[in-house]
């Protein structure tokens, strides 16, 4: 029960994190945050009965980076929609391909890396576009970050609905 997810939100309702409901009962009791929903019953102390927090919203703003999203196989192909590159075939069989040869001093950004059919890849081998005379449909760039992606492939729970935009 003390492990179960709670939803933080700023001070202007924007969802910022997700903390344990032990973590939420510290913000609480420290008068750092209030209690918005409690939809999970009580906790019983010896010497009170605390209510256990399901959202909570913090009394002072928390400015937020945003963080980059990290380079992977998996989110290559998500960016590229699965589609290779070069000739345009959709397919589940991709390589990741770097624009500009690793060897050659291309970097592993996200901006030298697209997604690639396994015979473009091989044709393409280690030289440029140019060289093999092909052209990419789009160029390479970095994915927006998405401040909301602490929610990505978790659980959303009934009560954080009406504070999820995306949701409501």
């Amino acid at each position: 029960m003390l492990n179960a997810p709670v939803l933080v939100l700023n001070q202007n309702y924007e969802p910022l994190n997700i903390c344990s409901v032990r973590r939420a009962i510290v913000l609480l009791d420290r008068g750092k945050a209030e209690l918005l929903v409690d939809g999970r019953g009580v906790l019983h102390t010896p010497v009170a009965t605390v209510p256990v927090p399901s959202v909570i919203r913090l009394h002072y703003p928390v400015r937020r980076p945003f963080v980059q999203r990290r380079l992977s196989r998996r989110e290559v192909f998500q960016r590229d929609n699965y589609t290779c590159q070069y000739c345009g075939r959709q397919t589940k069989d991709l390589t990741v391909d770097h624009v500009i040869p690793r060897h050659r001093g291309g970097p592993n950004t996200w901006e030298n890396v697209v997604t690639a059919c396994i015979p473009c890849n091989h044709k393409k081998a280690g030289r440029t576009p140019q060289e093999a005379g092909m052209r990419l449909l789009r160029k390479p760039r970095s994915p927006y970050p998405h401040p909301y992606v602490i929610f990505f492939n978790r659980q959303v729970q009934e009560e954080w609905k009406p504070f999820l935009p995306w949701l409501a």
